[in-house]
């Protein structure tokens, strides 16, 4: 994680110095816009008629604090985030898990959306960031549902791997973090969440990347999570243990469904 925040510094860098690489500047210039749509007055028809109408107000309490971090293309956009909160509803979440939390958009999403006595799991390398979004998070009156710890992830989930308690113990879990990590993750969420459950894979369309010439102008950190993107894909779609489904909602999630 401590990677995808040298990135993201890097990408907030470019963005404001325009091209790298030969590349354009973001089209769109809403924070967090990680859409892959071509237009983007269709995008802003989609914010306006459909997610900030129905946005809680403590979401777009975070949203704007985040606006003015200087990493805040790290921020899960609000199209994702409405997402995500319907879906953990849909799936009656209740005990999930969050890898990668920058300011808590996604995070506050998946409190909002579980029971009163739900739990997320939170772990991100950066408290500080955390707690940029604690505010709003607890004027939601939901920060009792979260277990922050700062840190790694994966000793973590080594952890909880070795009691046989948490084997298939979690609904739902929103990986968001260093994509040269993902697969490492993935190996051990099989064990963790249930079968039935959920794991959602951020950013698996990398900014339309994945489907560019190795050779193509890229952004430095586009470039360099770009081949562990790619290989993430092909081994989800090799995986007989889930079931998936990738939409290009944000900048690509991956729905995997664990059937064994």
């Amino acid at each position: 994680m401590a990677e995808a925040a040298s990135a993201a510094a890097a990408a907030t860098t470019e963005q404001a110095n325009g091209s790298s690489g030969g590349e354009q500047k973001t089209r769109h210039s809403e924070v967090g816009h990680k859409s892959l749509l071509k237009s983007d007055d269709l995008y802003q028809y989609i914010l306006e008629t459909s997610v900030y109408p129905r946005e809680h107000e403590c979401m777009k309490e975070l949203r704007e604090v985040t606006a003015n971090h200087p990493w805040n293309l790290m921020t899960t956009s609000a199209d994702e985030g409405q997402f995500l909160n319907l879906l953990l509803k849909l799936i009656g979440a209740k005990k999930t898990m969050e890898i990668g939390v920058y300011t808590g958009y996604s995070l506050l999403a998946t409190a909002l959306a579980i029971p009163d006595d739900g739990t997320i799991l939170a772990m991100d390398i950066n408290r500080e960031n955390y707690e940029l979004g604690l505010p709003s998070i607890e004027k939601a009156g939901v920060a009792h549902k979260i277990d922050f710890r700062e840190g790694p992830a994966l000793p973590v989930l080594d952890q909880l791997v070795e009691e046989e308690g948490n084997h298939g113990s979690f609904d739902f879990v929103f990986v968001d973090a260093d994509k040269d990590n993902y697969l490492n993750y993935h190996e051990r969420l099989m064990k963790l969440v249930k079968v039935g459950g959920l794991v959602g894979y951020d950013n698996t369309l990398w900014n339309g990347s994945v489907v560019l010439p190795a050779d193509a102008p890229m952004r430095k950190y586009i470039r360099y999570y770009r081949d562990f993107v790619l290989e993430l894909n092909k081994a989800l779609a090799a995986d007989h243990r889930v079931e998936i489904c990738q939409l290009p909602v944000g900048d690509g999630i991956t729905l995997c469904r664990r059937v064994k």
